[in-house]
């Protein structure tokens, strides 16, 4: 059975949203298979709307089907409607391009954007008709591989998943084509086989190949079993991303997606150096992408589209040493007649000037959203978020001046060493905000969200102790106190139990396997979904198998401790981690090194890399966090690309 379309057709009737299923997306590829190509079925575990933008899966997408070699399709997640229906029918998860059952493809690649999703991988695996162990598969099933952020941890599905691939995908997914293809010509011998060829691929994990012993609750060691398997799996990193400009057909759905809109990478990576940021740390070094590059994609996706918004996206795009000329050709170029929105998603608010202001507000205008992340200026230098107060109100008023009326603000609470002095200063700065506003408008609004903080592997914060439900909730009711009777402010916040499971999830080690499979035969699906969050089965689970929550999440580990995570490698020194959290602890602030000497955490030096900038100029906001002056005179510690050349075709 090649499509399971004629069983399927007549029970989207019966569902939520069928055009999560049917696909037609343009942009989308109907594959042509051929004898030796390798099929690869990109999974995002969620739902359509929340996985159709995701900008790495729409890479590795194109990518793959301009090789002569492979073929993709995508699946996503199925609502428990249609969950519900398949398993009744005997039917199989599918590909959203041909209806595919996801048996017969030879890869099942999985993006982990969030820890709260891994009971939806598990739920995906058994839908596509595989053992959720993955010691249980024969050499005639599919091979399950999963990357993204929390790939870097992967240690809690290494029982479900056969390999991981650590860092960048561009051009990892080729030479994992081109073993498959090699285990498939030789009438796919036993699945061992094709692990350890694949374990030789840089940046490629294969966790059944690695003996893991305990000695009481720690991890002792991690030896890999085989001798050609390498102690150490180092992450992948596309050193220019002159030479990926991709995606260059973006899927446009046929229904409501969130993020609706052309998404162009700008720049890979940060140097700001954020202790509390999981994405800033393990993706160094900065590779921004050359201007022209940014305005050819801008230009092509919107003309092919049909957008008329287009997110410049990044770690934080105003930081793009291009930001003001990429901006202002987006609006004013006239094959858009001007009727373009550009949005920066991701903005620090001591790079957000009235000249960027002026630019985007042009069209109709975006949402904004800033992160000051801390209240108080000593804890934003525990953490490293180096702005100082007159650079947000200097934001805020940029943006009120400019016709906006309405902004986000986003803080973390829980965060080490926070008082509660801490907590109700995210009060006093949101009203404060909103006062500049009434300069401007009679009824200016700020919305302030706080999400609990949660410490991530390759940190400085991973040694950090998670604050309890209790205490996070406390401080959540401070800080809701704090902000009752001032006009103008709203509060949000993210709850306090989800932040607990994302904790366990996310420093976990391979124990946690048992207690997720557990969760997910219980029926605890889409976690991080507030109607089908189940706190009770993640503890239930955790007693069930002898493990204690208050381990895993809030106590502090120390320096000699070893981390389950530590025979992987970002790229980072684990010894400037852990100076990087002492100096935290003392409210030592550390320089952007994109526009400063280096630091040598690893992530340029240990592969040969170096940061990649559009332009010698930095940025608007003057010192971005440097405590110098930067002019356009000055030599900066970078190289510059200038142009680029379209990628030879994949073979």
């Amino acid at each position: 059975m090649s499509s399971i379309w004629p069983q399927l057709e007549p029970l989207l009737g019966e569902v939520q949203k069928p055009a999560r299923y049917i696909g037609c997306e343009d942009g989308a590829v109907v594959p042509e298979y051929h004898q030796g190509s390798v099929s690869w079925l990109l999974i995002y575990p969620d739902v359509y709307e929340i996985g159709l933008p995701n900008q790495g899966l729409q890479i590795l997408y194109e990518i793959l089907n301009e090789s002569v070699d492979a073929v993709a399709e995508r699946a996503y997640a199925p609502w428990v409607d249609l969950e519900a229906r398949l398993r009744a029918e005997g039917l199989p998860l599918f590909s959203v391009e041909t209806h595919r059952p996801a048996p017969l493809f030879d890869l099942l690649a999985f993006n982990l954007s969030a820890e709260l999703v891994y009971t939806n991988v598990l739920n995906c695996i058994d839908l596509a008709g595989l053992p959720v162990r993955s010691e249980e598969r024969t050499s005639e099933q599919a091979l399950v591989c999963a990357g993204g952020h929390c790939a870097f941890n992967p240690e809690p599905l290494a029982d479900f998943v056969d390999f991981f691939v650590l860092g960048d995908g561009e051009q990892v997914v080729s030479e994992i084509t081109s073993v498959v293809q090699g285990w498939k010509a030789s009438g796919r011998e036993s699945r061992i086989d094709v692990l350890r060829r694949l374990s030789l691929v840089a940046g490629v994990y294969v966790p059944s190949l690695y003996e893991v012993s305990y000695d009481g609750g720690f991890v002792e060691s991690v030896r890999p079993r085989y001798d050609d398997v390498p102690e150490v799996v180092d992450k992948r990193t596309v050193a220019n991303l002159a030479d990926w400009p991709y995606p260059k057909r973006h899927l446009v759905p046929v229904t409501e997606v969130v993020h609706d809109r052309l998404n162009v990478e700008v720049f890979r990576g940060c140097t700001r150096g954020c202790r509390f940021c999981q994405a800033g740390m393990v993706t160094r070094p900065v590779r921004e992408r050359p201007a022209e590059s940014v305005r050819s994609m801008v230009r092509d996706g919107l003309s092919r589209s049909g957008h008329h918004e287009v997110a410049l996206t990044s770690l934080s795009t105003a930081d793009y040493s291009g930001i003001h000329r990429v901006v202002s050709e987006a609006m004013s170029d006239p094959t858009t007649c001007g009727d373009v929105s550009v949005s920066l998603p991701s903005l620090r608010v001591d790079a957000f000037t009235v000249g960027i202001a002026a630019e985007i507000q042009r069209a109709r205008r975006t949402g904004l959203t800033f992160a000051p992340e801390a209240a108080t200026w000593r804890l934003r230098q525990v953490i490293n978020k180096l702005i100082q107060e007159e650079d947000l109100y200097g934001a805020v008023e940029a943006a009120y001046s400019q016709g906006w009326r309405r902004m986000k603000l986003y803080f973390l609470t829980g965060l080490p060493t926070e008082t509660d002095v801490d907590t109700r200063g995210i009060a006093d700065l949101a009203a404060n905000c909103v006062a500049i506003g009434r300069q401007y408008h009679p009824n200016p609004s700020v919305t302030v969200s706080v999400g609990g903080f949660i410490p991530k592997p390759f940190t400085p914060f991973q040694w950090f102790g998670q604050n309890t439900v209790d205490e996070l909730r406390r401080k959540i009711s401070i800080l809701r106190d704090a902000s009752r009777g001032r006009r103008g402010v709203q509060l949000k916040w993210h709850d306090p139990r989800a932040s607990l499971i994302e904790g366990l999830c996310s420093r976990g080690d391979r124990r946690l396997g048992a207690v997720i499979e557990s969760v997910w035969r219980r029926g605890g699906t889409f976690q991080e979904w507030s109607e089908h969050f189940a706190e009770g089965l993640w503890r239930d689970a955790m007693a069930e198998h002898g493990l204690s929550i208050d381990w895993y999440v809030h106590r502090h580990r120390e320096e000699t401790e070893r981390l389950p995570w530590d025979h992987l490698s970002a790229g980072l020194h684990k010894d400037f981690l852990w100076q990087e959290w002492q100096d935290a602890l003392q409210s030592v602030g550390l320089e952007d090194c994109r526009w400063t000497p280096c630091y040598d955490c690893g992530a340029c030096t240990g592969y040969g890399l170096e940061h990649i900038v559009a332009s010698a100029t930095p940025p608007a906001g003057g010192s971005q966090g440097t405590g110098q002056v930067l002019s356009p005179d000055a030599g900066v510690p970078v190289s510059i690309s200038s142009g680029y050349e379209a990628p030879a075709r994949i073979r």
